[in-house]
């Protein structure tokens, strides 16, 4: 009977309803629960063994006003580190201009990291660049205050900028392949390094709040596992070591489920014991961090189908133009004002300069371009408009520019042709026609994301050449075999600016760029430097003429801050 199927189903819906309700409920209790005895949370698990649980089991029982601050050995229940697992997005309002800025703070952060990663910075070396970077860009405890209006719009949510910076960039990055294992790299490498900086009792709370079933064993359970133990750990590490281990007692190993250790447990270098797996105390920030790289691999992928689908097309016009750019952004030097070439404006390039510089001072990618219309007269648009604002970076002015490519291609085609079809296209480059904008040179990042077809000779050919090709290009600079597969092996493991930085080392007697490679103009820069070009000319007092301000530029977040190519 139809009235009979109608009232079911709205039986159904409203039992779904109330169901929901008290889910919702139920979580808003214990949520007010933990906020109301913040030692209970800690209470419920310690990582630090029985000692440490017997601790914060007696610290549960005291009554609040006889905890003395500082009582969870060293972090009070009210300032516990706001380290984040990023499962729950932000639903405060939040004003592009925050958005975007804190966006390319935490930028600044991954970037370094990743320049450290691919330099091969030793562990203690990363340690000390990640809390100095985290500690200018980065806090934990950086937040939008309520209220205020200046940021954010009315909310009663705090917004962390942390957070906030994150789900801004995981937006950023979960558009390619590519991006998505950037991110992914960098992100486990800063979680990482956070969570290993907490105390037993911050890591106690963190992974009661994130439902993680990591737990000390008794002192019954190493005593019936212990011989499990002994004979994995001796399989795997010295005898002393193993002893040493072994020493710790219970609050030396946990109980974990089996199937979160499963590389682990194919590789046979975990003791297991009714479902459970048993895992060395040192081992539980890979634990956790697996954890966190395996939800946010999922999520990234989750990100990249919601923004093909809803944020590309409904954004187009707001949000999403910022989110395409901030994975492109070059955050250090704009070499495209005045005085961009040197310090100063002392090392400008001529046009007689030109075939000097090309084989001593030019990156691969503007030696390439170079010698591409050296030999065939002719550049296509994009290769055209790369070596055309790289040249303007360098120093060389536009009348000298309009000589250079008029004599190059005028080789080919009538000097009329030129006018009309090429002229305007350097003008513009030099902000004298159209818009009427100082275009800047292309960043490594730039010339990275470019994919030449046949015929075209733009991008990075780190990335564009193949092995051989490559080998050749680095073997015409005269770089010796062995460097020259240094050099190749890293371009082949995609790490191109560290490839360039490698060849411009390779090239001026082992000098590096202390920044790490990331503009070709910054090559430049440096190169002339090393070779002893564009020495800063003195006034007469004897002090160093002033550098002009570089146009373009803004700081974000701040003041102190690396300047942001605009």
């Amino acid at each position: 009977c139809p009235s009979v199927h109608a009232r079911t189903l709205l039986v159904r819906r409203r039992f779904v309803d109330a169901r929901r309700l008290c889910d919702e409920t139920t979580f808003v209790a214990r949520d007010s629960r933990l906020k109301s005895t913040p030692h209970t949370a800690v209470a419920m698990f310690a990582i630090g063994g029985k000692k440490d649980q017997a601790k914060a089991a007696a610290l549960a029982k005291t009554p609040k006003s006889a905890v003395k601050p500082g009582a969870l050995g060293g972090v009070t229940a009210s300032h516990y580190p706001t380290l984040s697992m990023y499962t729950n997005t932000p639903s405060a309002d939040i004003s592009l201009e925050t958005f975007e800025a804190y966006a390319l703070d935490r930028m600044r952060v991954l970037k370094a990291i990743d320049d450290g990663l691919s330099r091969g910075k030793k562990q203690p070396e990363m340690e000390f660049l990640m809390n100095e970077e985290t500690g200018k860009y980065l806090k934990l405890s950086d937040t939008l205050p309520v209220g205020d209006t200046t940021h954010a719009f009315a909310s009663d949510e705090v917004l962390s900028k942390d957070e906030v910076s994150h789900f801004a960039l995981r937006l950023a990055y979960c558009r390619t392949e590519e991006l998505r294992r950037w991110f992914l790299l960098n992100e486990c490498t800063l979680f990482k390094h956070r969570f290993g900086k907490l105390d037993s009792f911050a890591k106690a709370r963190f992974l009661e709040d994130h439902a993680m079933e990591y737990k000390p064993i008794s002192a019954d359970e190493f005593i019936a596992v212990k011989q499990g133990l002994a004979e994995v750990l001796s399989g795997m590490m010295k005898r002393d070591d193993r002893d040493k281990i072994m020493a710790t007692g219970a609050s030396g190993f946990y109980s974990v489920p089996f199937e979160e250790v499963h590389d682990l447990v194919r590789g046979r270098r975990v003791f297991m014991s009714n479902g459970q797996a048993f895992v060395p105390r040192d081992q539980l920030t890979s634990l956790v961090v697996g954890a966190f790289r395996a939800g946010l691999s999922k999520q990234l992928a989750v990100a990249s189908r919601r923004w093909a689908q809803h944020i590309a097309g409904e954004e187009k016009e707001r949000l999403a133009p910022v989110i395409v750019s901030l994975s492109k952004r070059y955050l250090g030097r704009d070499f495209g004002g005045p005085g961009a070439a040197g310090d100063g404006g002392a090392d400008q390039i001529t046009l007689k300069d030109l075939p000097g510089a090309s084989k001593i001072s030019f990156p691969l990618c503007a030696k390439n371009l170079f010698d591409a219309v050296k030999k065939e007269h002719h550049l296509r648009h994009e290769g055209r408009r790369q070596l055309q604002l790289y040249m303007k970076g360098i120093g060389l002015s536009l009348e000298e520019a309009m000589l250079f490519w008029k004599t190059e291609f005028c080789k080919k085609i009538p000097a009329e042709k030129f006018e009309k079809e090429y002229a305007y296209a350097v003008r513009h480059a030099y902000g004298k026609e159209g818009k009427r904008v100082d275009y800047t040179p292309h960043t490594c990042m730039k010339c990275i994301s470019s994919n030449p077809g046949s015929g075209e000779h733009h991008g990075c050919p780190y990335k564009t050449f193949g092995e051989e090709s490559l080998t050749s290009a680095l073997g015409g600079l005269q770089i010796p075999g062995g460097k020259v597969r240094d050099i190749v092996a890293k371009a082949k493991a995609q790490h191109y600016q560290l490839a360039c930085g490698m060849t411009f080392a390779a090239l001026h007697d082992g000098k590096e760029i202390e920044e790490g490679m990331q503009h070709p103009n910054q090559y430049f820069k440096e190169s002339r430097k090393a070779l002893g070009f564009g020495v800063e000319k003195k006034e007469e007092d004897g002090v160093s003429a002033a550098s002009p301000v570089t146009p373009g530029l803004k700081s974000i977040g701040g003041g102190s801050g690396a300047p942001v190519s605009v």
